[in-house]
C-alpha cells in the first residue's frame, strides 16, 4: 500500500502542476492505473479481504478443523488443540499435504468467529451480585490463604468486602448479614454462579435446588435469588470486577493484621473510602449513586439471622463431639447424650437439652482435637490416676505455684493429696484462671496448703475481705497458742512492777 505522502506529491503534481498522467508516472516510478487510483481517493484505500478464504489444498480439510475445534469447547483449556497440532493429526490421519502456514491463518479465523459477543448492560437500583475472591495475607504472625465475600451494587458500583478463614456455608451467611447491615437494608434481589453454597444441584430442566442454609436465609430476608449460566462469570461481571479491584488495591501489599476482625475493620474503613469515587462514564460519586440504591431497599427484618450451619451429633464415651472431621469436647456428664452441634464462622456451640454446654474457637484443620481441659476435671477427680496422661491436659499452661502445691500435697497425702489438687483445679470452672492461681501463691504464703484455703482466699478476693479459716477444719495446718493477759498487768508498766495474775504469759 503507497504512503500517504507519495499520494500527496503526485496529486499535486497532476492537478496543480500540470504535470501529465504519464509524466507523473513515470517520475514518481508508478504504474498509470496506480496514478488514476491515487487522483480518484485522497488517501490509500482502507480495504481488506470479504469473507474466508483459504487455499483450495484445505479445502477438504477445513470441516474436520471446524469439528476438532468445537470438540475443544469440552474440554480442560490446557488440553486443548494448538494449530500445531491440528497441523500434525491432518497430515498423520488425514493424508493432508500442504503447509502449516495456511492451517495457522484458518484455526486464528475460526477462533476469532466463534468467540463471543456481548451486550451494554444497565443496572436499575435496589439489585445486588455476590461472590467470593481469595487471597493471601499474614494473620496473628501466619502466612494464610483466605477467602473474602464481595457484594457490589451494580447501579452505584457501592462495595462491600469481609474476609473469611474458608469459603463455607456459614461464611456465605454471615457475609450477607454484615452487607446488609452495613448497606443499612436488603436488595430486592442477588445475582450468583452456581455455587454449591447456594445450590445444591441444577435440575435437569435447568432449575436450581437451594440448600437448605441458602433456603433458610432467604426466606428470613425475602430477596430474590438470580444465577448466572454456568461457567459463564461475564453474567455477573460487576462482581468480578469488584474481586479482581479489591485483590488489586484493598489486599497489596500483602495485609498483615493480628486478626480477622482487625483485617476487616480496615476493609470496611477502605469501602467507605471508596464510595467518594467518581467512575468512568458517570458525573456523579458512588455515595450519590448509592442514594437510589438504599430508596429501592427492603427494610432489615427486627431480628439478624443467625448465620450457623445446625447438625445433630452425640457425645461419644470420651466426650467428644465431631464437627467436619474436627473433635470437640463436652463435659463429661454429657457423654453419650443425644447433642445439637452449631458452627459459626469462629466458634463451634454444642447444646443439649436447650442448654448450651460448651463453646470453642472454630478450627479449619482436618481431623483435629479442641479440648476443653475443664470438661474432664470431674471425671479426674474420680479417676486421679489419669492426671499425668490425660490427653485433654496438654498444652495448659498453668502458673509455677500450681505445680508447687501440688507437690506438696502429693508428698504430704499421697493419692489423695493428688485428688485434692484436682479440686483446687476444678476453682478454674467458677473462677478466672488467674485468680484461683493467685489465691494458690497466697496459700503457699501463708502456709495453709489446702483445697479449702485457696477457696476462702479467693472468695475473699472476690468479695474484697481478708480470708478467715476455721482451724478446727484443719487439723493438719500448724497451730500458734497465745495466751491470755490480765489487763491489770499493764498497771505495772506505771510503776515499774509486772502484777502477776492467772493465766498471764510468761
Amino acid at each position: 500500500m503507497k504512503r500517504v505522502e507519495l499520494y500527496q506529491k503526485v496529486r499535486r503534481a497532476v492537478m496543480i502542476d500540470g504535470m501529465s498522467r504519464r509524466g507523473a508516472a513515470r517520475y514518481f516510478g508508478v504504474n498509470r492505473k496506480t496514478v488514476d487510483k491515487m487522483l480518484t481517493f485522497p488517501e490509500p484505500p482502507q480495504h481488506g479481504r470479504s469473507g474466508r478464504s483459504y487455499s483450495r489444498k484445505l479445502a477438504e480439510f477445513t470441516e474436520i478443523i471446524d469439528r476438532i475445534l468445537v470438540e475443544d469447547r469440552t474440554v480442560h483449556f490446557k488440553q486443548r488443540h494448538t494449530a500445531f497440532r491440528i497441523f500434525e493429526r491432518l497430515r498423520d490421519e488425514h493424508g493432508y499435504a500442504g503447509g502449516i502456514t495456511i492451517v495457522r491463518d484458518y484455526v486464528a479465523s475460526a477462533k476469532l468467529h466463534s468467540r463471543e459477543v456481548f451486550i451494554p448492560l444497565s443496572h436499575k437500583p435496589g439489585h445486588a451480585q455476590v461472590d467470593f475472591g481469595e487471597a493471601d495475607g499474614i494473620i496473628d504472625g501466619k502466612l494464610l490463604r483466605f477467602h473474602y465475600f464481595c457484594m457490589d451494587l451494580p447501579h452505584s458500583d457501592a462495595p462491600f468486602v469481609k474476609a473469611y478463614p474458608a469459603e463455607v456455608a456459614e461464611a456465605f451467611c454471615e457475609g450477607h448479614v454484615a452487607a446488609f447491615a452495613f448497606f443499612g437494608g436488603i436488595p430486592q434481589s442477588i445475582l450468583y454462579d452456581n455455587t454449591k453454597l447456594a445450590v445444591a444441584q441444577i435440575l435437569g430442566d435447568g432449575k436450581r435446588e437451594r440448600s437448605r442454609m441458602f433456603s433458610t436465609l432467604q426466606s428470613h430476608y425475602l430477596f430474590e435469588d438470580k444465577f448466572g449460566r454456568p461457567g459463564k462469570g461475564n453474567d455477573k461481571g460487576k462482581v468480578e470486577g469488584l474481586v479482581g479491584y479489591v485483590r488489586r488495591h484493598f489486599m497489596v501489599p500483602m495485609p498483615v493484621a493480628e486478626s480477622f476482625d482487625a483485617m476487616n475493620a480496615r476493609f470496611l474503613e477502605q469501602c467507605v473510602e471508596r464510595r467518594q469515587a467518581v467512575l468512568r462514564g458517570n458525573e456523579q460519586s458512588i455515595a450519590t449513586r448509592m442514594e437510589a440504591d438504599l430508596a429501592a431497599f427492603m427494610a432489615l427484618p427486627a431480628t439478624a439471622f443467625d448465620p450457623c450451619h445446625m447438625v445433630t451429633g452425640r457425645a461419644s464415651s470420651m466426650s467428644l463431639v465431631r464437627y467436619r472431621t474436627n473433635d470437640y469436647s463436652v463435659p463429661t456428664a454429657y457423654a453419650h447424650q443425644e447433642v445439637v452441634i452449631k458452627g459459626y464462622v469462629e466458634r463451634v456451640e454444642v447444646i443439649c437439652g436447650g442448654e448450651r454446654i460448651a463453646v470453642h474457637p472454630r478450627s479449619y484443620e482436618r481431623e483435629d482435637f479442641i479440648p476443653n481441659p475443664l470438661h474432664y476435671l470431674a471425671l479426674l477427680e474420680r479417676k486421679p490416676r489419669a492426671l499425668d496422661q490425660a490427653a485433654p491436659l496438654d498444652g495448659w499452661v498453668l502458673a509455677e505455684p500450681m505445680h508447687r502445691i501440688r507437690r506438696l500435697m502429693e508428698v504430704r497425702s499421697g493419692k489423695e493429696g493428688r485428688r485434692e489438687f484436682i479440686q483446687v483445679l476444678r476453682l478454674c470452672e467458677k473462677f478466672e484462671q488467674t485468680l484461683v492461681e493467685w489465691a494458690v501463691a497466697r496459700a503457699l504464703e501463708m502456709g495453709a496448703i489446702s483445697f479449702d484455703a485457696v477457696k476462702m482466699i479467693a472468695l475473699a478476693r472476690l468479695e474484697q475481705r481478708p480470708p478467715r479459716l476455721d482451724l478446727e477444719l484443719y487439723p493438719h495446718l500448724p497451730r500458734a497458742h497465745v495466751g491470755r493477759t490480765n489487763p491489770r498487768s499493764y498497771l505495772g508498766l506505771l510503776s515499774g512492777t509486772t502484777a502477776s495474775a492467772p493465766g498471764a504469759a510468761a
